[in-house]
C-alpha cells in the first residue's frame, strides 16, 4: 500500500460553468490510477439521475445520494482513497467537518459546488470548504448576454427561496455588469 496524503480540492463557480465536468474529470483520472473512488451527492438533487452525478453537458459518474453530511461518514468504505462530493452547497454545514476529517485520514476529497446563491451571497457550507481547501479552482460560465466570463447564477423567476433546483429554464449565467443590470430595481 502506498502512502497517501489527504487533501481537499474545491471546484466552484456559477451554474453552467463546468464544475461537475471538472469533478468527473478528476474522478475518472483517479479511477484510471486504480484508486478507490466513492462519490456522494445530496439526495434532493434528482434532476438527471438519483444515483449519478451528471453535468449539464451530459457526462456522469455513479454516486451515492445522502440526506446529510454525516451520512458520508456512515457510507464510506474502508478502502476508499478518493471521495467526490457534488452540489456541496446543498449540504448542511457539517460537510466542512466531514471533509476535514477525511483529508486528515489521508483521503483526497474533491468537492464541487456553487460558491454563490442567486442573490450573489456565499452559498451554504461553500465558504467554509473553500477556507480549509488545499486547492480552490474557480470556473466560469459564459455570460449569455454579453459573452464575458460569468460568475453569477441569475434566477429568472420571482421565487425567493434559496434552494430552487432548476436548469436553463430558471437560471442564466451572467457577468457582474449584466447581473447588476438584471437585478436593478426601477
Amino acid at each position: 500500500m502506498r502512502h497517501t496524503h489527504g487533501s481537499i480540492e474545491v471546484v466552484c463557480g456559477s451554474m453552467f460553468s463546468g464544475k461537475t465536468d471538472e469533478l468527473i474529470r478528476r474522478l475518472v483520472r483517479a479511477t484510471i490510477a486504480k484508486q478507490k473512488v466513492q462519490v456522494f451527492k445530496p439526495a434532493i438533487d434528482v434532476r438527471y439521475a438519483a444515483e449519478k452525478v451528471t453535468s449539464h453537458a451530459g457526462s456522469n459518474y455513479d454516486a451515492i445520494p445522502v440526506e446529510k453530511a454525516a451520512n458520508v461518514r456512515e457510507k464510506l468504505e474502508v478502502d476508499t482513497t478518493v471521495v467526490g462530493i457534488d452540489e456541496a452547497q446543498f449540504f448542511d454545514l457539517e460537510i466542512v467537518q466531514v471533509a476535514q476529517e477525511l483529508a486528515d485520514r489521508g483521503i483526497r476529497v474533491i468537492v464541487a459546488g456553487l460558491d454563490m446563491d442567486f442573490k450573489g451571497q456565499p452559498f451554504g457550507p461553500m465558504p467554509g470548504l473553500m477556507a480549509i481547501a488545499d486547492f480552490v479552482t474557480k470556473v466560469h460560465a459564459v455570460c449569455v448576454r454579453c459573452g464575458s466570463n460569468a460568475l453569477f447564477s441569475h434566477r429568472m423567476s420571482d421565487k425567493e427561496q434559496i434552494v430552487l433546483l432548476g436548469e436553463k429554464d430558471i437560471y442564466e449565467p451572467l457577468c457582474r455588469p449584466c447581473y447588476n443590470k438584471a437585478n436593478a430595481r426601477p
